[in-house]
Parts: structure tokens; C-alpha cells; sequence
């Protein structure tokens, strides 16, 4: 696929080094000084020693994408909404009056918004990225949901859109997103990747019914059994039982991977494409970084399964990319702290870790 590289390791002591001798206890700031850590790796790549001493690392034109596209499954009812309200809220995203948009501009994420394929296209003076693979996928219960060049496409369009990002200099991507229906696709998927029944993976999205919950799970079961004999590889369960928003997250996270820049990984549904880029390319683990434990209940399972840790647990699930973009100013602080927090020597303190 894109032949994603392992961070290079050659800075990693420096880097902690330099943590270790900040003027606090030993790991004191916790987590964050495992983000600390994990975002100056990320951003020293291909910088040799003479360059690593003397930058200040920082996060720049932060970009945040949230991808829509509908699902033939949300036909069969799996949500409390119709899938008309995808077009919907793409065309609130677009006007600027959604979470995510209130988000982006608290915290000055650079927001875009991807028409991946939804049953009605938003009018172009809506400066809605058109990306288009469909008006929706198949309904993966009886069907593959997208075909091997819609498949292909979608990877290509992905990957194209963060590189037209990463000409910004850009080295912090964020991926959401917006689906009638997705939090059902994302769930078959985990079940195929892990060989956990549905019944560990479905949740109850926007807030279904008992009775949609129990119909949500068996569809869901029914579509495993129809694909059994298909779902070998990531790309055949993408195909099988993904969708296009779903699709060309997996492009941009494969190629912002490639390209070694960091990737913050919203809730349920961007960690599922998370789980398919890292199938694909095991490396790209090393580049994300994920946000937040959703309120979905598969979600927890997920991030167990790929044994990360979410930075928060807000109890978020809407989506969006949300979670994500409330990372913005830790992500930030974790970096102020490497470049401004004085060391032991620095501020002439008794360094008792080492004495």
C-alpha cells in the first residue's frame, strides 16, 4: 500500500532526556509527557542532530476534516434519524453552525468538510469539498457495500486531499465525520478485524430503541455470515462492509502516515478506519494519537484491542470529529512544556531524581 515507516527512534533518548530533567518529579505530568514525547518523535523526523537542537517544536495550521457519506443499511432503520439528515448537517457544517464548527474556532483548527457521497448534494456555493463516490453505499447485508473502483477512488481521494493539506505545511491532521447509519458499519467492521460478535460491538448510535438495538445486532450478524468467505484482508472488509466516509478516512490517515505527520483519531468511526490503516500498514500506529474513549459502547473495546490510551473520556457521542478537536490545546501544552519548562540546571533547583 503506502509503505509507512516506524518512527525513527535515534532522538527518542535526547527527547526524554530533556523531560526527565525538567523541574519536577520523575513523570509527574503523566500523560502528558507521554504525548510530549510522542509528538516531538513525530515532528523531528528526517532532522538531523545539529537541526534538533535548535528548533522549537510546535503544531502548525492544524487541519481538521470531517468526511460524510450515507449508508444503504440505515434503509433497514438502525437509526432514530433518516439518512436526508446527513445532507443536512453537511450543509449546517458548511454554515457554520454545528459542535464542530463551534470547536474549530474555539481552539483555530482549519476545518473542511467532504462530500464523500450522500443521497443529495449539497449546492456547490456551500464550499463543500465534492468528492463523491455514490449517493450511498449498498446495504451490506446483502451486498458488498462499495465496488473494487469505488474502493480505489475513495483510498485516491483521501490520500489527494491531505496532500493538498500538507502544502500548507501542515503537520497536524484531524479526521471526523457524518453518516446516517455509520456507527453500524463501524461496528461490523470491529467485529470482522477482531472476531468479537456483534453483540460486543453494537451500540446504540444516536440512541435507538431496545427493539432497533436487537435489529441493528442481527443485521449486523446476518452481514458477517453473507461475507464470511470474503472478509480476508482490510481492504475486503472495507469493501464489504464499509462506507465512503469511512473509505477515504483510511486514504488520509494511510497517506498522512506515510508522509510521518501526526494524526488525532476522533471516536468509534474514525477508530474504526484507524483499526483497517493500521491492518494495512502496522507502522501507522506509531503516528496517531488517539483522543478520546466515546460514549458508543464498542468504543472502549476498540481501544483495548489496539492496547492505546484515549486522552479523554467525556462521554462524547456525536461525532463530528469533537473529541478530536478538543485535543488541540493539550496536544499544544504537551509541546509548551518540552520547549519552555525550565530544566534543574536552568533554574537552579536540586535535581533529587538524579542526586
Amino acid at each position: 500500500m503506502s509503505n509507512v515507516r516506524n518512527l525513527d527512534l535515534q532522538l527518542a533518548e535526547q527527547i526524554q532526556h530533556r523531560i526527565d530533567d525538567k523541574t519536577k518529579p520523575l513523570g509527574a505530568l503523566g500523560d502528558l509527557e507521554v504525548l510530549a514525547r510522542q509528538l516531538v518523535l513525530i515532528f523531528s523526523q528526517r532532522m538531523d542532530v545539529e537541526q534538533f537542537a535548535t528548533t522549537r517544536f510546535a503544531i502548525n495550521n492544524p487541519q481538521l476534516v470531517v468526511f460524510a457519506g450515507d449508508h444503504g443499511i440505515a434503509a433497514h432503520g438502525v437509526s432514530i434519524a433518516p439518512s436526508e439528515v446527513t445532507g443536512q448537517m453537511v450543509a449546517n457544517f458548511a454554515n457554520g453552525g454545528s459542535a464542530i464548527n463551534v470547536l474549530c474556532r474555539q481552539f483555530d483548527w482549519q476545518l473542511s468538510v467532504v462530500d464523500c457521497g450522500i443521497l443529495h448534494a449539497p449546492e456547490p456555493k456551500l464550499g463543500v469539498i465534492s468528492q463523491r463516490l455514490g449517493r450511498r453505499t449498498a446495504s451490506f447485508t446483502t451486498a458488498a457495500a462499495m465496488s473494487d473502483e469505488q474502493l480505489e477512488q475513495g483510498l485516491a481521494y483521501g490520500k489527494q486531499l491531505v496532500e493538498t493539506k500538507l502544502a500548507y505545511n501542515c503537520n497536524l491532521l484531524a479526521f471526523g465525520e457524518m453518516g446516517i447509519g455509520n456507527t453500524s458499519s463501524a461496528a461490523a467492521i470491529f467485529s470482522a478485524l477482531s472476531g468479537l460478535a456483534p453483540e460486543h460491538t453494537v451500540g446504540r448510535g444516536t440512541g435507538v430503541s431496545d427493539d432497533v438495538h436487537t435489529k441493528k445486532r442481527r443485521l449486523i450478524e446476518q452481514a458477517l455470515l453473507f461475507h464470511s468467505a470474503q472478509l480476508n484482508t482490510a481492504l475486503d472488509i472495507l469493501r464489504c462492509l464499509g462506507g465512503f466516509e469511512i473509505c477515504q478516512m483510511v486514504g488520509a490517515m494511510l497517506a498522512a502516515a506515510q508522509q510521518q505527520k501526526a494524526i488525532v483519531v476522533d471516536g468509534f468511526i474514525a477508530t474504526a478506519a484507524a483499526m483497517l490503516t493500521i491492518e494495512m500498514e502496522p507502522a501507522s500506529r506509531d503516528y496517531m494519537i488517539f483522543a478520546h474513549n466515546s460514549g458508543e459502547q464498542g468504543h472502549a473495546k476498540m481501544l483495548t484491542y489496539l492496547q492505546v490510551k484515549p486522552l479523554l473520556n467525556l462521554g462524547l457521542r456525536l461525532g463530528e470529529g469533537t473529541g478530536a478537536a478538543l485535543c488541540l490545546p493539550i496536544l499544544q501544552s504537551a509541546l509548551a512544556i518540552y520547549n519552555d519548562m525550565a530544566s534543574f540546571s536552568q533554574a537552579q533547583v536540586t535535581d533529587v531524581v538524579s542526586a
